[in-house]
């Protein structure tokens, strides 16, 4: 039974650290709402796959995932069970799902509400970390720059709803560079206040799965608007093996390693890369989803258009290179053999999207395929036990 007044306490102090601790169940019932926001944005990208269209899916994709990060770093730090916070959460996750709700015509008609909903959104995540304040003195330094920082940034938001295109677009861009910016102006003060080693992994793993899991909708959804033709589910099968290797890459590496180097050498800065190259990924895993359902409701007999392609093979492209960047500056299982293999897949992949015009969709998302099966089979051959022996850098 929760109890009704408790205030919130710091859980990240070397005793909480040390110790194993997992996702609550609110955690996991306000990812639902982010669930139907991922997909309402792949939607957008599915209508409009032109350079303008990824563009917008990008502008709109930054605000919803770092209304996820604001609620899952606070919950890492200050995470608490009373009346209040759960109260907090649900408005929270009312906001987040106002911002599903405007997505569709999020640049257009609808970009008065997103914005409001953004706004409202990080005006709560202020609240709690004034109240984690009152009650934490050693965390209030962190939780004032907090609260300063994302509340500039939410009255620009607030703000935005108010004035005309292209004015709100710009006011937008300069209310999320606050809001990115702002951790990194507390670098001093987030050295004695880092996140659990273990929790945070396993939540950035958890929205990883989240857009993950939107290429196998796009395998389904592929699958059932077409006529059932061989060349359709082969490509259906190689949409699964891409969706499964970078699976397979990313929780093969995933680790607590960014914030035991922060605690053990003094290097938040390593968190912080750890942080913001997670953005590229899930904007290209996601993306990637979109490409395979495009290639599935392509005509199987005919060549691939361009941005299909380009689609497809850029969008696996961003996720090899962010997961290289984690690998090289071991923010995951630091490897330069597991780096270089990722930038390497980069540049084929990019060939692919350069040189392939002409290629039928099953064999562009074949040679992508097979592409990510190789970064898989490195791996596990890396990882055989005379090769960790022999390879310090594994």
């Amino acid at each position: 039974m929760t109890n009704f007044l408790q205030p919130p306490r710091l859980r990240i102090g070397e005793e909480d650290s040390a110790e194993e601790r997992r996702a609550t169940w609110l955690e996991l019932f306000y990812d639902l709402v982010f669930v139907v926001a991922v997909s309402q944005v792949a939607h957008n990208l599915k209508e409009d796959i032109s350079l303008s269209g990824l563009l917008g899916f990008v502008v709109l994709f930054i605000p919803i995932w770092w209304s996820w990060i604001g609620t899952t770093f606070y919950a890492n730090r200050f995470d608490g069970d009373d009346v209040i916070h759960r109260l907090l959460v649900g408005v929270q996750m009312l906001t987040a799902a106002g911002m599903a709700v405007n997505i569709h015509h999020g640049l257009g008609e609808s970009s008065s509400g997103f914005a409001l909903a953004y706004a409202l959104g990080r005006a709560v995540l202020v609240v709690e970390y004034v109240r984690a304040g009152v009650h934490i003195p050693l965390a209030r330094p962190l939780t004032t720059r907090y609260a300063i920082g994302f509340a500039i940034a939410s009255l620009i938001w607030l703000s935005s709803a108010f004035l005309p295109v292209p004015w709100r677009f710009a006011l937008w861009g300069v209310g999320i560079v606050i809001d990115f910016g702002t951790p990194l102006t507390a670098r001093k003060h987030q050295i004695g206040l880092l996140p659990h080693a273990s929790h945070l992994p396993e939540r950035f793993g958890l929205f990883t799965i989240i857009v993950l899991g939107e290429a196998i909708i796009a395998v389904v959804n592929g699958v059932s608007e077409q006529k059932w033709q061989v060349l359709t589910v082969i490509s259906a099968i190689f949409g699964l093996m891409i969706a499964f290797s970078w699976w397979w890459v990313y929780f093969d590496n995933l680790g607590g390693t960014p914030i035991e180097t922060a605690r053990t050498q003094g290097k938040v800065g390593t968190v912080n890369i750890w942080l913001y190259t997670h953005l590229p990924l899930v904007i290209g895993i996601a993306a990637t989803g979109v490409g395979v359902e495009e290639i599935l409701v392509s005509q199987p007999t005919i060549a691939l258009a361009d941005p299909q392609r380009w689609l497809i093979c850029g969008s696996v492209a961003l996720c090899s290179l962010a997961v290289g960047i984690l690998h090289r500056y071991g923010v995951i299982r630091y490897c330069k053999i597991r780096s270089m293999y990722r930038l390497s897949a980069v540049v084929v992949l990019l060939a692919i999207a350069f040189f392939g015009k002409g290629l039928l969709p099953v064999a562009v998302i074949a040679l992508v395929a097979l592409v990510s099966a190789v970064q898989v089979i490195q791996d596990v051959y890396q990882s055989r036990p005379n090769n960790r022996l022999a390879d310090p850098e594994i």
